[in-house]
């Protein structure tokens, strides 16, 4: 199955510059709400408020003759992929593993990207895309270790690793499901019908993940506006938002490009956590900006 030939283009670096901005703001409220909401219950209900927003606008989708029912299988792998396995797994591995660790693993996405890609869609693996790996995931090293090399050394794997690299994996396949245009043009030429099919079947997933959360752990919510407000966001910006961008972005630049843009999560992370706690930009935030742009832009050419 092959994908036709995609570049970076201004328009399609903007649309993947914003995802990763909406991510790490997803993974800073995750963790403040952990002790507040179960992972999978939290995955759910952020879902079910994206889907309530986008109803007005998709409810035609819903329909018995709806295009959505006649290729129902793959719009249940995507949301598989996207809606229940990979914000998911994210939430559940804030649970136990910490911010460095979960940023690691999941610097690990353009190499999944690329391993993906050529095993299931037969895109060859190039010099410079390898390059490009090696230079983003150095830019995220670096700033995790805050400069400081010896840092790297001390740390631990715990069992929150092991999903944020399931989950990595599941968007990278997602990614590149997204380059295929199986589905009829009335869902595919709509963006909020697109998500909203995909929302629609991860509803059983996410369904499925709660209700066995739920039946065997001591699952609890503590309901205040703390927990309101981050829900909002997650359901606007990283469900609604994100998806948006990064579809848009993939479809035109490709997934092993856009793979390397995942990889300013961290960067963005670090930023937002230095705002919140009122320390400025220091060199190596710099440098590691420096090394993921250069890691894009060596990806990227032909």
């Amino acid at each position: 199955m092959s994908v036709p030939a995609q570049t970076l283009t201004l328009r399609s670096a903007a649309l993947l510059l914003v995802p990763p901005l909406l991510w790490a703001g997803n993974a800073i409220v995750g963790r403040m709400v952990h002790d507040m909401i179960p992972p999978m219950t939290l995955n759910f209900v952020r879902w079910l408020l994206a889907g309530l927003l986008l109803l007005p606008f998709t409810y035609p989708i819903l329909r018995r003759r709806s295009p959505l029912w006649s290729h129902w299988k793959r719009y249940a792998v995507l949301a598989l992929l996207g809606v229940g396995c990979y914000n998911s797994f994210q939430y559940l591995a804030l649970q136990t593993s910490t911010p460095i660790n979960v940023t690691l693993v999941a610097s690990s996405s353009p190499v999944f990207m690329l391993g993906i890609g050529a095993l299931f869609f037969k895109q060859t693996i190039r010099k410079r895309q390898i390059i490009g790996a090696v230079l983003s995931i150095f830019g995220v090293l670096l700033v995790l270790s805050r400069g400081d090399w010896q840092a790297l050394m001390n740390v631990q794997l715990v069992v929150g690793d092991v999903f944020v690299l399931m989950a990595t994996a599941a968007w990278a396949g997602y990614s590149w499901l997204l380059t295929q245009t199986s589905e009829p043009t009335e869902v595919r030429n709509d963006w909020a019908n697109f998500l909203m099919a995909q929302i629609t079947l991860g509803f059983v997933w996410s369904g499925l993940f709660t209700a066995g959360e739920w039946a065997i752990t001591d699952a609890h919510i503590l309901w205040g506006w703390p927990l309101a407000a981050a829900l909002a966001y997650v359901a606007i910006g990283p469900a609604i938002l994100a998806y948006r961008c990064w579809g848009l972005g993939v479809q035109q630049a490709g997934p092993n490009i856009a793979g390397f843009f995942s990889n300013l999560t961290p960067l963005f992370a670090a930023l937002l956590s230095a705002l919140t706690l009122g320390e400025l930009p220091t060199w190596y935030h710099m440098a590691a900006f420096a090394c993921i742009v250069g890691g894009i832009v060596v990806s990227s050419q032909r």
